[in-house]
């Protein structure tokens, strides 16, 4: 995602579900293609160094999470202010914890 009314359209009119440090929103759309996904790391994270750390470890558990996202919808994950002191793997499990949230209500 990169447009600022890509993100409100998931936050405003998706499902959300948490998991650990992490808030999953998620929008289904009827069309096809990839899934989109954007990241929301706030200043109550940390620094600039500790979003940035917290962002790229989102991005890559999230790589691997792709195909369990339906085609088509978008999905934005927002850390809350844990995620700075979360490891990777933490994180992994927020995310799965989340997702399967959001399964389970669709």
């Amino acid at each position: 995602m990169r447009h600022s009314s890509d993100f409100a359209s998931v936050l405003r009119g998706g499902a959300h579900g948490r998991g650990g440090p992490l808030v999953v929103h998620q929008r289904l759309a009827g069309g096809e293609g990839p899934p989109l996904v954007g990241f929301v790391v706030g200043r109550g994270v940390g620094s600039s160094v500790q979003r940035h750390l917290v962002t790229r470890r989102l991005r890559a558990q999230m790589a691997h999470r792709l195909v369990m996202l339906p085609p088509g919808s978008g999905t934005v994950v927002r850390a809350l202010p844990a995620a700075a002191g979360s490891s990777s793997a933490e994180l992994g499990a927020g995310l799965d914890q989340a997702l399967a949230r959001l399964a389970g209500r669709q």
